[in-house]
C-alpha cells in the first residue's frame, strides 16, 4: 500500500506517492533532512494498481520508498538512472512533457 496525494493546478496534476511505512519519517542525506510528511505525502492509502492509474494521470511525480519505486520503474514512469538513494531510500521523479 501506498500514501498519495494528487495536487491539481490549472496546467498540472502533481502526485506525491510513498511507500505506506515511510510516512512520517525523516531521512538524511549529507547533514540535510528531509521529512517525509502527512501534509505533503499523506492523502489517501491506495494499492498497486491505483498507485499506477494515478501516475498514468500525473504530469509530475515525486516518489518515495523501494516499493513505489519499483513498480514506477516496472511500468515505465522512470528509469534506474534517475533514482537516488536518501538515506538508502530510492526517490525519484518525474515529469511528462
Amino acid at each position: 500500500m501506498f500514501w498519495c496525494r494528487v495536487f491539481q493546478t490549472k496546467e498540472e496534476i502533481v502526485v506525491a506517492l510513498c511507500d505506506e511505512k515511510l510516512l512520517d519519517s525523516i531521512l538524511e542525506k549529507r547533514g540535510r533532512k528531509i521529512k517525509i510528511s502527512k501534509h505533503f505525502y499523506g492523502g489517501k492509502l491506495i494499492d498497486e494498481e491505483r498507485s499506477v492509474k494515478v501516475m498514468k494521470e500525473a504530469s509530475i511525480g515525486n516518489i518515495i520508498g523501494k516499493d513505489i519505486v519499483e513498480l514506477a520503474e516496472k511500468n515505465g514512469f522512470i528509469s534506474k538512472e534517475n533514482i537516488i538513494l536518501i538515506d538508502d531510500i530510492p526517490h525519484a521523479q518525474f515529469v511528462k512533457i
